[in-house]
């Protein structure tokens, strides 16, 4: 159990982790609360939180496969159980975590018969593999498989460029999920009476693997404070406002001035 203290004007809002679990290497759960919040508040901050957790934090993934023997994205090849599409989305659904900036190579070579899974992966020591279990190919006869990957950094989801000249060199480009968060969802529950009404929010986490939910959630937190920070910063200039042709001059707001206000 979490809980930490954040004093707002007269009230002291506390967070705490009410639920957490990891239902498998690839899924963790987590739930949370925050409170006291006066009536509308916990909407506003629920829905900034659930956009920030699914598309502001980075995760990592493979963007791209090569190899030379592959002719096209859905031939076959003798030996090898899947089709050549369903190795690619075999690959889309590794999990990574890392420490990147950009991107990076890496690679698989396995010898049949036998299973491809991705403990195969072949990475630099900056991308750890989430669950070295994930199925990737059976190789049905004593054959070589060797492709090259792509692994990226980056945050949404993107959809790849299927243009015939991003083949010709055996290269596939893969739909790419950077999202380490798989799902968010916030709820409230009012209490009190009249003017004294209150809220308590309820927030929900699945994450990938790549991070736990709790994680998760202080990344989302830093990444809305980031944009929020240059709203504190004064203008250089002050404004000029011009009413019924008569023309005014603002003084420059104080830190605690934006706070009251």
């Amino acid at each position: 159990m979490v809980r930490e203290k954040v004093t707002v004007s007269t009230r002291t809002l506390q967070w705490k982790c009410v639920e957490s679990r990891v239902d498998n290497k690839r899924l963790c759960y987590g739930r949370f609360i925050l409170s006291p919040l006066i009536k509308g508040q916990a909407d506003t901050i629920g829905i900034a939180m659930r956009r920030a957790l699914l598309g502001e934090i980075e995760g990592t993934c493979i963007t791209r496969a090569k190899s030379e023997k592959i002719p096209h994205e859905y031939s076959t090849i003798v030996g090898i159980q899947e089709s050549v599409h369903e190795i690619l989305m075999n690959l889309k659904e590794i999990g990574l975590r890392s420490n990147l900036y950009g991107t990076c190579g890496a690679f698989i070579c396995a010898r049949g018969p036998g299973y491809v899974t991705a403990q195969d992966i072949i990475s630099p020591p900056s991308v750890e593999i989430v669950d070295n279990t994930q199925h990737i190919a059976r190789l049905t006869e004593p054959i070589d498989l060797c492709i090259g990957l792509q692994i990226e950094r980056n945050r949404g989801y993107r959809y790849s460029n299927k243009r015939p000249n991003n083949f010709q060199d055996g290269s596939y480009p893969i739909d790419a999920v950077f999202m380490p968060v798989r799902n968010a969802n916030h709820s409230i529950h009012s209490y009190g009476n009249g003017n004294e009404r209150q809220e308590i929010l309820f927030l929900e986490i699945w994450t990938n693997g790549s991070l736990t939910p709790k994680e998760a959630l202080h990344e989302a937190s830093r990444n809305l404070i980031d944009l929020f920070i240059p709203f504190l910063h004064g203008e250089e200039e002050t404004l000029h406002l011009e009413y019924n042709r008569h023309k005014g001059t603002l003084p420059p707001l104080t830190f605690h001035d934006r706070l009251a206000n």
